[in-house]
């Protein structure tokens, strides 16, 4: 057959990968605009040209430091130029023809996969509340990718494609990377950032998972996250041993901060969720990050009231914006709606990636679905409340609370327990007509 490289050479293919985007609202207008110019333009047939030459490959890529919130340790990511990654996207799109050679227990960056599958299959279990269980986190997993190890997976992957595998041979033996300016030599991974990383990292630890579905109870990875259940605390101390020793063996290891083991009864955490007997809610990390980011932004518009010498309300009801577009993906003074995520056929998830994407699906699109308790959200909703009242002030004190919970209500607020209820009464009418 032809190799998968070719189709990049195919205006047939731009124009599907350009209504792909369209229809399942992964773009905002501007990128939009900006895809639409580039396929109909073409600006992608000299980059794809040079490509698909003896020895074509891309340019170099810059290396960027991220600074992670909360935390002294910077992210790495890679990118290419502008139009070299947007090539390395649809190529990325087009490896779903290969989606059969990623493992079952994967459930990251596929379509009819995701992160709503996970949860759902593993809380769905009947035994689930008589397992023990072993979270763990890989430390900087898509730039710690041995290419040695990952050359041989992606010759029989791409067996039938062999000039596919000379591309991604030369692109992950490169050893160059441009950082601020100047040309540098190391080993760079998937490299985080780039289109393909997360296709690699998926099959990068394949016969891993394998092995380990066919030994616990239950098991599950999304990208760097896995999950392992047992049926004794010694059966699940022996597979911790075994993934440990599995991925010494790959190059990598587990960060020791986000290891946790938990008994029958116990709460576990898994990619943002929080479960326990029963309860589905969010995790004590997704509601730490949720409370920084809220802290942060208010911080910042006192700063800036200060400056502009607004007033508070003014203050307030832009911060309550702020939030409920985040929320839920819509400005209620203006009554827009924010981008947000269609699914294809079949697709119950968002596929996030390493390197993040053009947009964020809307955090109540995110969980809504999943928990069955509003207890978190009470919490989150006392701590924005407390967070707007702050902002007149500057202090917390007990005269914040003369502004009144309905003085917020007229300022745009809106209570994530309210919503959560709105939703799950939506849902249970299925109203064509829900945002949700």
């Amino acid at each position: 057959m032809p190799s998968l490289l070719n189709k990049l050479s195919q205006q047939d293919t731009w124009q599907d990968y350009y209504v792909y985007k369209c229809e399942f609202a992964q773009l905002t207008r501007r990128e939009e605009t900006e895809l639409r110019e580039f396929v109909e333009s073409q600006a992608w047939l000299p980059i794809v040209e040079k490509l698909l030459a003896p020895e074509g490959r891309l340019g170099v890529p810059e290396k960027r430091l991220i600074n992670k919130l909360g935390k002294a340790t910077k992210r790495v990511v890679y990118s290419f130029a502008v139009g070299e990654q947007q090539v390395l996207k649809v190529l990325a799109w087009l490896l779903y023809y290969y989606d059969d050679a990623q493992p079952p227990e994967c459930y990251s960056f596929r379509r009819g996969y995701g992160a709503h599958k996970a949860i759902r299959r593993l809380t769905s279990l009947p035994n689930i509340d008589s397992l023990y269980c072993y979270k763990l986190d890989i430390q900087d997993y898509f730039n710690s990718i041995d290419v040695a190890k990952l050359l041989p997976i992606l010759a029989e992957v791409f067996a039938d494609d062999k000039p596919l595998y000379s591309f991604f041979k030369g692109l992950l033996t490169a050893d160059e990377a441009v950082l601020d300016g100047k040309v540098i030599h190391e080993k760079r991974g998937a490299m985080a950032g780039t289109p393909t990383a997360p296709f690699l990292a998926n099959l990068y630890l394949r016969e891993m998972d394998h092995v380990l579905a066919t030994k616990a109870a239950a098991y599950a990875r999304y990208s760097d996250d896995i999950i392992i259940f047992a049926e004794s605390a010694e059966r699940r101390d022996e597979l911790r041993v075994l993934a440990r020793e599995m991925l010494a063996g790959y190059g990598l290891k587990p960060n020791p901060a986000k290891e946790h083991c938990s008994a029958p009864g116990e709460v576990w955490e898994f990619l943002g969720f929080a479960y326990q007997q029963g309860v589905i809610d969010l995790s004590e990390a997704t509601q730490r990050k949720l409370k920084g980011k809220i802290s942060r932004k208010a911080r910042a518009l006192r700063r800036w009231m200060k400056r502009k010498d607004a007033s508070p309300e003014r203050t307030i009801a832009a911060m309550i914006r702020s939030m409920n577009r985040k929320f839920y993906g819509e400005d209620r003074k203006t009554g827009a709606q924010g981008a947000q995520r269609q699914y294809a056929p079949g697709e119950l998830t968002p596929q996030f990636s390493e390197q993040g994407s053009s947009h964020e699906l809307t955090w109540s699109r995110w969980f809504f679905p999943l928990i069955n308790t509003s207890v978190s959200l009470a919490r989150i909703d006392a701590y924005l409340q407390q967070e707007l009242r702050t902002i007149a002030t500057g202090r917390h004190s007990k005269t914040n609370y003369k502004l009144r919970y309905q003085s917020l209500k007229e300022l745009g607020y809106r209570s994530l327990v309210n919503e959560y209820y709105r939703f799950k009464k939506a849902r249970e009418k299925r109203l064509p007509h829900s945002v949700y």
